[in-house]
């Protein structure tokens, strides 16, 4: 198994545990469409997960997909978020039923995180992704301090590829992924950090600048 983040730079303690302070602070509002996944939503994240098409290609999901891993995944969650070390966030429509998850796992000693995740097939290739995963970066650079974002997929996901290609991560080639049910999966690797990020976002706003100046 490769241990990522790949590029490694320690930070400092006082960047650490405000790091690990900034996760477990993190909250969101009742009645939202947007929660933190608690034991209680086993069964509507059993639900979305049990669809192959959704999590056979995600090697972080539980295997086999069952009810009891479900929770088990929700629980080992909760106890990353009191550590200041990962979070579990569920999207949910307005029958209650799970559209989507995101996956939030950091290495506050290497001032990193990795975001994973899932839509569920219906609200895909609907122009959304590269909107939320926009402001996804900016709040984990921003608000939960993070310098690094990596970011692995299946050697055949085409379409997450192109998206954080698009975005502009930077490829650092294939890395062995640890199964969550045991054994290894090849995937691709991905990296960007919170300076080119930064960069990124400001040559957009000249384009968009120098666009409206035509008009």
């Amino acid at each position: 198994m490769t241990q990522i983040p790949l590029t490694r730079v320690l930070a400092d303690r006082q960047k650490a545990e405000g790091i690990r302070a900034a996760v477990r602070a993190v909250r969101l509002p009742d009645g939202g469409r947007r929660k933190l996944a608690g034991c209680e939503d086993a069964e509507l994240f059993h639900d979305f997960i049990c669809d192959p098409a959704v999590s056979n290609s995600i090697y972080t999901l539980p295997k086999p997909v069952t009810l009891a891993s479900t929770k088990a995944f929700i629980e080992r969650h909760v106890d990353e978020q009191a550590r200041g070390e990962g979070l579990l966030m569920l999207d949910i429509d307005e029958s209650g039923a799970v559209t989507g998850y995101h996956d939030f796992q950091f290495w506050p000693d290497w001032s990193a995180c990795e975001l994973g995740g899932a839509v569920r097939p219906d609200r895909q290739s609907k122009g959304e992704g590269r909107k939320g995963a926009a402001l996804a970066f900016d709040w984990l650079f921003e608000i939960i301090g993070v310098d690094l974002i990596c970011e692995t997929a299946a050697l055949d996901n085409i379409r997450t590829a192109r998206l954080l290609e698009r975005l502009g991560f930077v490829e650092k080639g294939v890395i062995e992924s640890e199964l969550t049910g045991g054994g290894t999966r090849p995937s691709r690797y991905w990296e960007m950090s919170k300076t080119a990020w930064q960069t990124i976002k400001n040559q957009q706003r000249d384009l968009a600048h120098r666009a409206h100046s035509n008009d």
